[in-house]
């Protein structure tokens, strides 16, 4: 475990930030601050919901910071919200150093906890539209090769749904911030801040949104495509059974073993022949007329 005091003001703000803690090293802390048992425990398991849990004494803040490597890795951030600390709790490894630039800056307002708090928030939903920036940007050259004649090759089409997917897990961590956001603006004094965490935040989910519906119709549309081509190859194949029928049948039956007009004689041979051209080649260009063909 990594663990780091980033601030560490009394009377203003503390803020723990804990890579991987163990159990007994998240108790001390629990004690020390009188952090509930069931938000420690939340703390602990992976996998929780994006949250704002209410307790006696603090807050408990469950939130996904999104990172790209290939696909869209997510990181999970516990935090718990005291009245004098801050405690943030990740398993895997993550660059805090933007909301600790954001304290050093001079310029910020009041607020000791609660703007730590703001700002560990923009920062989740500045790397969450990021990413949604970049897989909207992705869908480009996959539309384009969609548009094109006829269906897309199967590797464009493969590349689509795994951007479908990514967009999937990418919602799952947005979808609860604006209504993470307005929790805390209720709560806090920093209210101007926490609205614009929450308009970050409904961008981020409303791009999002958007790409899905784009990423789906395009999909939709290939498919369309495909079933459209293969009618035409099946409309194709039953012109030229008929084509092939007529003939055919006609053969057939001047190849019976009976006697018929011409039978045996040269110019049987040339009526047949003249009556399997015509029908054939009228047949064929009344399937041409009608695109069949």
């Amino acid at each position: 475990m990594t663990s780091r005091l980033y601030v560490d003001e009394p009377g203003t703000a503390l803020w723990y930030d804990l890579d991987d803690p163990s159990d007994d090293e998240l108790a001390a802390l629990a004690t020390r601050f009188g952090l509930h048992p069931l938000a420690v425990e939340d703390a602990l398991q992976e996998h929780e919901r994006p949250k704002l849990d209410h307790y006696e004494n603090h807050m408990f803040l469950n939130v996904y910071a999104v990172e790209f490597d290939h696909e869209p890795r997510k990181t999970e951030i516990s935090a718990f919200i005291t009245p004098e600390a801050l405690i943030t709790v990740h398993r895997a490894p993550f660059d805090m150093r933007p909301v600790l630039d954001r304290w050093a800056d001079g310029d910020r307002p009041p607020g000791g906890v609660d703007f730590l708090v703001y700002a560990l928030l923009d920062l989740v939903a500045d790397t969450q539209y990021r990413i949604a920036q970049r897989i909207d940007e992705a869908m480009d050259s996959v539309e384009d090769r969609m548009l094109g004649d006829g269906p897309a090759p199967r590797d464009v089409r493969r590349h689509g749904f795994t951007l479908r997917r990514h967009l999937a897990a990418l919602r799952r961590a947005a979808a609860p911030m604006p209504e993470v956001a307005r929790s805390l603006a209720a709560d806090g004094d920093l209210k101007p801040y926490y609205r614009d965490v929450e308009d970050h935040a409904r961008l981020a989910l409303d791009l999002i949104e958007h790409s899905r519906i784009r990423i789906t119709e395009l999909l939709d549309d290939d498919l369309a495509e495909q079933s459209n081509e293969l009618n035409v190859v099946t409309r194709k194949l039953a012109a030229w059974a008929a084509i092939i029928a007529i003939p055919t049948a006609l053969t057939g039956y001047f190849g019976q073993n009976l006697p018929y007009p011409g039978y045996e004689q040269w110019w049987g041979w040339v009526v047949s022949t003249v009556l399997i051209v015509l029908t054939a080649g009228g047949l064929y260009l009344y399937l041409k007329r009608r695109n069949w063909l």
